[in-house]
């Protein structure tokens, strides 16, 4: 089981994400980064959709649609479930950046692969 935001969480994100079916005509580069919340410094990684593909790198997108960004304590939070993306941007834990309508845009394809990482999260040491 791997550790939330570590190389090896990432390496199984991906790995689920090879594993996804997703239409060809969508392209969406999504990043995440989460702020230092517990002295490991800030994690980014990028989930892509692209030429029918999911994938989920470490570092950043300079072609980034979106970025969001956290703190750990948030990032974890919405990653168990125990806080939406939405209430957590409501209250200001939760900033956004880049082009919202892109997001907004391929909303169903988004929500189609929160359940591609489900069995990832699953196995998550928090």
């Amino acid at each position: 089981m791997a550790r939330f935001l570590t190389p090896a969480w990432l390496d199984d994100l991906d790995a689920a994400a090879r594993d996804a079916s997703v239409p060809d005509d969508v392209h969406l580069v999504v990043q995440q980064v989460v702020t230092d919340g517990d002295g490991d410094g800030e994690v980014a990684y990028v989930i892509e959709i692209a030429d029918g593909a999911l994938r989920v790198r470490s570092g950043r997108a300079d072609d980034a649609h979106v970025t969001f960004r956290q703190d750990r304590a948030t990032a974890t939070a919405i990653a168990q479930g125990a806080l939406s993306a939405q209430v957590a941007f409501m209250d200001g834990r939760l900033r956004l950046g880049g082009d919202l309508h892109a997001v907004l845009d391929r909303a169903r394809h988004l929500a189609a692969i929160d359940d591609v990482f489900a069995a990832a999260r699953d196995a998550t040491t928090w």
